[in-house]
């Protein structure tokens, strides 16, 4: 696997210059702990170098999937394969790549967030998707940085002293997810274990990863799932073709 050594190299004249994150497109739905927004200018000149219409880029920790989305989006590659574990954030993408995404942008343009809803909403989510999926959303908009995992805090003050609003876009919500619709046959969502479905493609050469893994030392507080076996990683990754 050619793996991210690429940005250090000469042929690819990557800036060190700070990235003007205004000026990517925000095409994920989350405002995720650990984003890649800031990450996507050398992303593309990566995934121009080993991509391509005849590549699949499969992401085990998909998260918020800007990587995932980028690379469907920008046709970088010719297919998505994004894994996540985590099963709110797994039902958002289930329900926006198997159809649902209409009914899940409306769902949030029609809400009437108050932290009495948002409370109401989050507690009262169950096992289906499409209650876990909005639950997951709400939840992700109105918690202090977004934090997904268990014991995490409504905003307070938020921006502008706005509160639990201060983050809630409802029609860029919406707009968003349609537009991840219009291109849900490029991608692949697997809800699961990234590091299986890394082993089962491990002798493709038409596959190339893109693997990022919950923070180290502070995921715990960040992600419902935070421990990873990081030698195994390297391990697994050393084998990908």
């Amino acid at each position: 696997m050619t793996q991210l050594e690429l940005f250090n190299t000469e042929h690819l004249k990557i800036s060190q210059k700070i990235v003007n994150i205004a000026t990517v497109p925000q095409r994920s739905p989350f405002r995720y702990a650990g984003g890649k927004t800031w990450l996507i200018p050398q992303i593309r000149k990566w995934l121009s170098a080993v991509g391509g219409e005849n590549k699949e880029l499969i992401e085990p920790f998909a998260g918020g999937g800007i990587v995932s989305l980028t690379a469907a989006c920008e046709n970088l590659v010719g297919r998505v394969t994004m894994v996540e574990k985590d099963e709110g954030v797994a039902a958002v993408w289930q329900v926006i790549l198997s159809g649902g995404a209409q009914w899940l942008a409306q769902k949030i343009t029609d809400f009437n967030l108050t932290p009495e809803t948002a409370k109401e909403v989050i507690e009262s989510a169950d096992q289906s998707l499409e209650s876990l999926a909005f639950a997951t959303i709400v939840k992700n908009r109105v918690n202090h940085g977004g934090i997904l995992a268990n014991g995490a805090s409504f905003m307070k003050n938020g921006e502008n002293g706005k509160g639990i609003t201060s983050r809630w876009y409802p029609e860029t919500l919406s707009k968003r997810i349609n537009s991840i619709d219009h291109i849900k046959t490029k991608i692949n969502f697997i809800a699961g274990d990234g590091f299986a479905v890394c082993e089962q493609n491990s002798n493709r050469k038409d596959a190339t990863y893109f693997i990022d893994p919950p923070y180290f030392k502070t995921g715990r507080r960040l992600y419902r799932y935070s421990v990873v076996d990081h030698e195994a990683l390297f391990r697994l990754a050393s084998k990908l073709k």
